[in-house]
């Protein structure tokens, strides 16, 4: 989001609508053949091979649509105009990697709390601005920022638990706002770890910061509900996920609409929706993939070529492998196979792990007269880089690799290292003219 909205514009432009404000029409006269809660319900199902691809997908010929706002239709046709039309809207999508919360993550911001300059004396137990320092100016200047909110939080005070169940400190959603996100995609192999009550405290937390979530649900009605995020230009962005495992945990008794499933079926229905709700734009976030493979699996390029295929989806943007994965474009449209972690501590050893991207992409309006929708403008990727930590150690920082790189600050060798492996794993399928390094 804009720095210059503050966060009371934050909520107020989260016409996120939570889209929830009030309740759009195709809600009240669906076509025949919107999806419903038995449709959704029947797509949800986890199941311990998912595919993405078992489901035929909707046919997007039933009703008219906009156009498709990845490939304009045609090119406007040359005619004198006796005064000039308006100025195409931009919108430029922010998307984050994994918000992984291990406890030595929340310990090094405790270190910060107490220690560190801008923490102590706040009286907070966490202090999570110097760890993220670096990202916070590319957050707050996206028209929408979008992080993955991997894990569950607990109750105020604990108890806090870490890899293989999670249970993050809650005092992270209201710093979350603060960073400048607008929401958040919380549907993951972690989604259930505390249960349903887990997944519901996940979400008011959010939306009691003025965060959107997106991918699990509290009720029915609100996975019925399309999350519809308005830029101040007037551009209606939507976000959809979908994950593809629980971890082997069932989804919540009586409650099949809990958690979105990455099936190509259900994701789509799922666009369609928003795009009948009036989304401009509408990004596919889903979250799986091989752990710590940097070549997407067979599901994530099958999932990729349904997606792209759809009229209804304009972006697809993957996380869950915890290293980063390629971006490329297929059937016209970017997709970013998986952006690494944004944070986490895995094993030392596992290098890839303490890397990522965070991914920009500017759309613009191909033709405002004509409704023609938005095309990609500009698609550009950010590498980074952070240490691990010990409690005797220094804290963890994320850096900016080739900012790093090219003012001499921290280690140069490791930055070097981090930064070619960045780029292998983003240019491994090729195909991605245009998209740029900063």
């Amino acid at each position: 989001m804009r720095s210059t909205l503050g966060h009371i514009g934050l909520v107020v432009s989260l016409t996120l609508a939570l889209t929830v404000l009030g309740t759009p029409g195709w809600l009240d006269h669906a076509p025949t053949d919107a999806p419903t809660d038995a449709d959704l319900a029947s797509f949800e199902e986890p199941s311990s091979t998912p595919s993405p691809t078992s489901e035929p997908e909707p046919s997007p010929t039933s009703a008219p649509e906009p156009s498709p706002t990845g490939s304009p239709a045609s090119s406007p046709a040359n005619s004198p105009a006796s005064s000039p039309g308006p100025e195409p809207r931009t919108a430029t999508v922010v998307l984050s990697g994994d918000l992984l919360w291990h406890d030595t993550v929340w310990l090094s911001a405790a270190v910060d709390a107490d220690t560190h300059p801008g923490g102590a004396g706040k009286g907070q137990e966490f202090d999570f601005d110097p760890m993220f320092a670096a990202l916070k100016p590319i957050i707050e200047q996206a028209d929408l920022a979008v992080c993955h909110e991997e894990v569950p939080f607990a109750p105020p005070g604990g108890p806090y638990e870490s890899y293989p169940v999670f249970a993050a400190p809650p005092e992270i959603a209201p710093w979350i706002a603060s960073m400048g996100w607008d929401l958040c995609t919380t549907s993951s192999n972690h989604a259930v770890d505390q249960g349903f009550e887990g997944l519901v405290r996940t979400a008011d937390l959010l939306e009691q910061a003025g965060v959107g979530h997106v991918g699990t649900f509290r009720t029915a009605a609100e996975r019925r509900q399309p999350v519809i995020f308005t830029t101040d230009q007037g551009v209606r962005i939507a976000v959809v996920g979908g994950t593809f495992s629980l971890n082997g945990f069932p989804m919540p008794e009586g409650r099949p609409w809990a958690v979105s499933m990455w099936n190509a079926r259900n994701l789509i229905a799922q666009a369609r929706a928003a795009r009948r709700a009036g989304a401009d734009i509408v990004i596919v976030k889903y979250h799986g993939g091989s752990e710590y493979v940097a070549m997407p699996n067979a599901e994530q390029v099958a999932l990729a070529q349904k997606l792209t295929a759809s009229p209804y989806v304009d972006l697809v943007v993957g996380e869950h492998a915890h290293v980063v994965q390629p971006i490329t474009k297929v059937n016209g449209k970017w997709v970013v196979y998986g952006m690494g972690n944004a944070i986490a501590q895995s094993e030392s050893e596992r290098s890839r792990a303490y890397e990522g991207i965070t991914v920009s992409f500017t759309f613009r309006e191909a033709d405002p007269l004509a409704d023609r929708g938005f095309v990609v403008d500009h698609a550009e990727y950010v590498p980074t880089y952070w240490n691990h930590f010990v409690p005797s150690g220094r804290p963890i920082r994320i850096q900016r690799v080739v900012r790093a790189l090219a003012t001499g600050r921290g280690d140069q060798s490791r930055l070097l290292e981090a930064l070619l492996e960045t780029r292998a794993a983003v240019d491994l399928l090729g195909h991605a003219k245009g998209l740029e390094e900063r």
